[in-house]
This record gives structure tokens, C-alpha cells and sequence, in this order.
């Protein structure tokens, strides 16, 4: 078993050392160190061996691992200076020239799209809230009834500091922390920034964003919150839309669901949604005998690909001015 780690282990150098590309070294990156990575996939074979034969396992792994990923690094800054002369080269700026007039600047597509998200659901009465990015443990998964052993906590890839705080990986916190500070009636949204330890992809990035809303009073049934939500998605697209209801699991809303709708033929996933769970109203002091409560949380990078047509998510946060400088932001267009 310790032959096949080093013959792993020297295949994924063999083809480090032949790699040319960046967009190969994270193909490596994702094969042998990613969540399902073949190095990775290494530590599962643990529960299998004997007991004293474990640790030893366990640290060759580690360092097998270790080693990959600085080798990794090396090479990737390797290929990024090449990159960057090549890029000099071929953009050499001529100084003869005429000079260029000031261009006026843009808002980021990211932004452009929460701003209209946030002035809508305004409309709709809802004040902006917002929390700490480092996070605690409590506000981030307990007082969303997430238990310290909930298997839940898997579905998030966290990133912890070594004091035990945690980068928030939702807004969410901020819907438990508007309800230690106020009692109902409650409409708040939270947008901001959320972080998960993700691969880096055409659709996931470690730092994402999100709008989260929620609304806290007496009476209050989904059927409120599948109005308020065909009516956001109707005003941001200018158009009555198409839109279907999933049912789903959140620990912190019950019943859940996921919100699809209808776009180029196809159904697209754009957010989850469900009535705030008794236990999270009670671990805020709120009585959930006497009131009810909805939420629903959106993603708003993925709406940005979707609204502007972008397919790939790194292309809005690589901070290149030709491709910023497509979007439109004097005015709001929708699709």
C-alpha cells in the first residue's frame, strides 16, 4: 500500500514537471490534492489498516501531499512570470503615440446586480442589515440549528482561524444577529461576502456573494414567501417569469426548498428558500408559538453569469478592463 502512495506520488510529479500551462497545473491540483483527489482519496484507506500501522500511513500521506502542493506553487509562479513577460512583449506600449483621453469607470457587474437586488426587495420593505465577516461558531452554524456533531456541517467547506473563529459561509449569521438585536415584526436582507473552501472553477470560488432575507411577524405561511420571491425574480428579469418550487433540506428552515426557473429552455437553480425552523427562533429569544418566519438566500454571482452571459466565474474577478468594460452600468437593461 505504501509502494502504490509513492508511485502516485511520483506520477503526479512526473506530470507537474512536464506541465506547461497554468490550466494544467490546476488539473493536477484538483486530481491528486482536490476534495475527491487521488492523494487525497489515500486517507480513506485508514479505517482499513491495522491500527499500529496508521500514523505512519497517515504522515506519508501528509507529506506526500505537502510536498505536491509547494512543487505545485513553484511551478504556478514559474508559468505566471513567463506569462507576465510574454504579456509585456506582446502589449509594449509605443510612446510616440497620441495620448488617450480619461475614460470614464464602471461599477462591477457584481455590484450593479446587488444593487438592484437590494433596491428592489427595498421596495418590497426590507432594510439592509450587515455582520462580521470573521465569524463565531454560534452565530455561523449553533443559533442556525447546526449542533456541534450535525452531519450538516459537511455540506460547507469552512475556513477557521486558529483563535476558533471562522470566515462566514453564508450571510445567514446575520439573520441571527438582526434577531438578538430586534424583536418582531422583522424584514431585513443581508448581502455581503461568504467564503467556503471550494475548488477554484468555471462556477465556484472560495469568496462568494450573497443576499439573504428574512421576515419575522405573526402570521406569516410560505405562501408569503413564494409571492415575495415570484415577484423579486419577476421586477429583476422586467417579465413575468417561470418558476417552480423543489422540496429540499436547510437546518435552519422547515419546510425548505430549492427555487428554479425557467430560462433558455431549461430550468436553472437560483436560490433556497423555507420557513424559519421553531429551534432557530427560540435559540433568539423570539417565540415560535406566537410568531412565524420566512427566508430565502441568493446567490448572486451565479445570477450575474446568468444576467450578463457570462459563462465562466473567474472572468469577474480577474480585473481585466476588457472584459469589465462590456458591461453596461449607467442604466439597468435585465435580460
Amino acid at each position: 500500500m505504501s509502494d502504490d502512495l509513492d508511485k502516485l506520488f511520483h506520477q503526479a510529479m512526473s506530470s507537474l514537471t512536464s506541465c506547461q500551462t497554468l490550466e494544467l497545473c490546476q488539473q493536477i491540483d484538483i486530481k491528486y490534492l482536490g476534495k475527491k483527489g487521488l492523494l487525497t482519496a489515500q486517507l480513506r484507506q485508514l479505517g482499513q489498516m491495522p491500527a499500529e500501522d496508521r500514523p505512519a500511513f497517515g504522515q506519508k500521506v501528509n507529506v506526500h501531499k505537502a510536498s505536491l502542493t509547494v512543487a505545485l506553487q513553484e511551478k504556478k509562479t514559474a508559468l505566471e512570470a513567463e506569462a507576465i513577460k510574454a504579456q509585456i512583449a506582446n502589449e509594449r506600449i509605443d510612446v510616440t503615440l497620441p495620448g488617450r483621453g480619461q475614460t470614464t469607470g464602471s461599477l462591477h457587474p457584481i455590484t450593479i446586480v446587488n444593487n438592484r437586488l437590494v433596491s428592489l426587495l427595498s421596495g418590497f420593505g426590507f432594510k439592509v442589515a450587515v455582520g462580521p465577516e470573521v465569524e463565531d461558531d454560534y452565530h455561523n452554524f449553533e443559533a442556525l440549528n447546526f449542533p456541534a456533531d450535525h452531519p450538516a456541517r459537511d455540506m460547507q467547506d469552512t475556513f477557521f482561524t486558529k483563535t476558533g473563529m471562522l470566515l462566514r459561509t453564508h450571510t445567514s449569521s446575520v439573520q441571527i444577529r438582526s434577531m438578538e438585536l430586534q424583536k418582531p415584526p422583522i424584514k431585513i436582507i443581508a448581502p455581503g461576502k461568504a467564503f467556503r473552501a471550494d475548488t477554484i472553477d468555471a462556477t465556484h470560488t472560495p469568496m462568494f456573494h450573497q443576499i439573504e432575507a428574512l421576515a419575522v411577524d405573526k402570521d406569516l405561511h410560505f405562501s408569503d414567501l413564494k409571492s415575495l420571491i415570484y415577484a423579486l425574480l419577476s421586477h429583476y428579469f422586467g417579465h413575468e417569469v417561470k418558476i417552480r418550487f423543489r422540496p429540499s433540506y436547510f437546518p435552519f428552515t422547515e419546510p425548505s426548498a430549492e427555487v428554479d426557473l425557467w430560462h433558455n429552455d431549461r430550468w436553472l437553480e437560483v436560490m433556497g428558500c423555507g420557513m424559519v425552523h421553531p429551534n432557530v427562533l427560540a435559540m433568539s429569544d423570539i417565540d415560535p408559538e406566537a410568531y412565524t418566519g420566512y427566508a430565502f438566500g441568493l446567490g448572486i454571482d451565479r445570477l450575474t453569469m446568468l444576467t450578463y452571459g457570462v459563462n465562466d466565474l473567474r472572468d469577474l474577478f480577474s480585473n481585466d478592463i476588457r472584459i469589465l468594460s462590456q458591461f453596461p452600468s449607467e442604466h439597468w437593461e435585465g435580460i
